[in-house]
């Protein structure tokens, strides 16, 4: 069996960690399947905050956003007869949900099978990484987080990094992580905080996410240690 069949396989009996803008980029191969380069899309998870809910007798229905796109739509079905233990993810939380994507007259939305509140924010790191990760092994791969049209196989990447225009902050967060690349194990999430005192830990902890997405940065001995590759 060839490697990009056994990732086909894998990726098919595992859930898939992907990103909002993946999910509504994603082409629809019939009413009830889609496909995310070539390869059919079975169980996913994606990692946001929650911003509103709107609670139906059949369902809930959510807006999760992991700003990388417009909000995704998800739906969750309840038992009526247990509708008093149904726990709602208010506006604000952040959730990992476990699902699958389908089409409800003709809105494209994630039919969740679990949806999860998560208390440490650590989670949408660790998720963003294991995107990367995944669509590394099973595309062979580098892809940003809005899906740009410039995808770039591994042996160019160097040159895609170069294409990537950063903001302010981003930039900023990039400097200081290139500052300390002379260690092996980089600099440490509470290093890089202090470092930065002037930005909000959302901001830090969104531009690193978008770092290591676009392979500006990477993770060392473990998933709150990085540097920069050009180091």
């Amino acid at each position: 069996m060839s490697s990009r069949k056994a990732a086909a396989k894998r990726a098919a009996l595992q859930i898939l960690p992907v990103t909002v803008s993946q999910l509504l980029s994603a082409s629809q191969v019939d009413n009830v399947t889609f496909a995310f380069c070539g390869w059919q899309l079975n169980q996913v998870s994606v990692v946001g905050v929650v911003r509103g809910f709107a609670p139906f007798v059949t369902n809930i229905q959510y807006s999760v956003d992991d700003m990388t796109g417009p909000p995704l739509n998800v739906k969750q079905w309840v038992d009526a007869e247990a509708s008093s233990t149904n726990k709602l993810s208010s506006p604000g939380s952040y959730v990992k949900v476990i699902g699958s994507l389908r089409n409800f007259s003709g809105q494209r939305s994630l039919l969740a099978m679990n949806i999860r509140t998560i208390l440490n924010l650590n989670e949408m790191t660790s998720h963003m990484l294991e995107v990367v990760q995944a669509h590394m092994e099973f595309f062979g791969k580098v892809f940003d987080v809005n899906m740009n049209t410039s995808v770039s196989s591994l042996s160019e990447r160097p040159d895609s990094f170069q294409q990537t225009r950063l903001s302010t902050t981003q930039d900023q967060v990039l400097h200081v992580i290139k500052m300390f690349s002379v260690s092996d194990v980089g600099i440490s999430f509470t290093d890089l905080k202090k470092q930065l005192d002037y930005l909000s830990i959302r901001d830090i902890r969104t531009s690193l996410v978008f770092l290591v997405n676009e392979g500006h940065v990477f993770p060392t001995i473990d998933e709150q240690h990085f540097k920069s590759p050009a180091n």
